[in-house]
């Protein structure tokens, strides 16, 4: 079983579940989820020779809590990272696995202290380089000129989504998760107009086997004790993440590296700007070896943990 540790990485202390003993592999949860997302990772991980240690980002669950929106910038989540694997393993290298956000965290670490990370994976979100632009420019370019909905811009007002998801924390959860899940039938349900609420239009969402009603137990409790503005803080740091990037425009993450997708997931295609996002990456992480599963949603560890295991501590052996 996973033991539960507050680690000091610095500037402040994270919740984290650890298990295993072996080279350090950190795990880095996505929105809105936490390190219970790497539940069916753990142990595969720890029996196949490994320290695993899937983190909870800062603002989530019992992990600490900054208020300011600048606090969850990459380049202080980034350092979260730093911190961490120096405060378990400093006399080598980690591995980095990041989902959803995670993978974006995941891909800049290391990109941005490669002497600190000697291998990266990200899943759902495939690394497209150093920014041209903030993304705040490319979704109101595509969407909010058009009159058209984005959650991310939806996101940008604090408070704003923080009241819609407050007021029932396990309903918006379900909800988000199975709308872009590979069990959902097929339907434009995130076509929309400026203006609409995040929940609107969204189906019912039905059982599916990765999220029981346990599981919604648990982040009905995380989400409950820790609120979102934390979480959906991370949305409002595009222009500061851009900036800091600049740094890094002519770099390419030069260790081995790992992509998981899934072919219902609409993140993996970066929301239709690409139709192959291992060759988009490989311009970027020329050493990235990639896998796209077939029925997969947004949600890969937890939709398809067999699948995701085996692809990973292969790798993983590997590097």
């Amino acid at each position: 079983m996973a033991q539960m540790r507050n680690v000091d990485v610095g500037e402040l202390n994270l919740r984290c579940a650890i298990e295993g003993a072996g080279p350090l592999v950190i795990l880095v949860h996505g929105f809105p989820e936490s390190w219970y997302s790497w539940r069916h990772q753990l142990a595969p991980l720890a029996e196949a020779g490994f320290t695993a240690c899937a983190i909870g980002v800062r603002g989530y669950g019992d992990s600490d809590k900054p208020d300011p929106v600048e606090a969850y910038a990459m380049e202080r989540i980034v350092g979260d990272l730093v911190g961490l694997k120096m405060a378990l393993q400093p006399e080598q290298p980690a591995i980095l696995v990041g989902h959803d956000w995670g993978a974006p965290i995941v891909w800049n670490t290391a990109l941005t202290r490669p002497e600190h990370f000697k291998a990266v994976a990200g899943l759902s979100v495939p690394f497209a380089g150093v920014p041209q632009r903030p993304f705040t420019e490319v979704f109101h370019e595509h969407f909010t000129s058009k009159g058209k909905f984005f959650y991310q811009e939806y996101f940008q007002e604090p408070g704003v989504a923080e009241a819609e998801a407050e007021q029932n924390p396990r309903d918006w959860v379900a909800r988000m998760m199975y709308s872009i899940s590979g069990d959902v039938p097929s339907g434009e349900y995130w076509t929309k107009p400026l203006g609409a609420t995040f929940l609107e239009g969204l189906p019912d969402p039905k059982p599916v086997p990765w999220l029981t009603e346990e599981d919604l137990d648990f982040y009905e409790a995380e989400f409950s004790q820790s609120g979102f503005r934390g979480p959906l803080n991370r949305y409002r740091n595009h222009e500061r993440d851009y900036e800091w990037l600049q740094g890094w425009k002519d770099k390419r993450i030069e260790q081995p590296a790992l992509f998981i997708g899934g072919t219902r997931d609409p993140a993996t295609y970066l929301f239709g700007a690409v139709t192959d996002p291992v060759a988009l990456m490989k311009m970027f992480a020329p050493q990235v070896e990639g896998h796209i599963l077939d029925g997969v949603g947004h949600w890969t560890q937890q939709e398809r943990p067999e699948a995701v295991n085996r692809l990973l501590i292969d790798w993983i052996k590997r590097v």
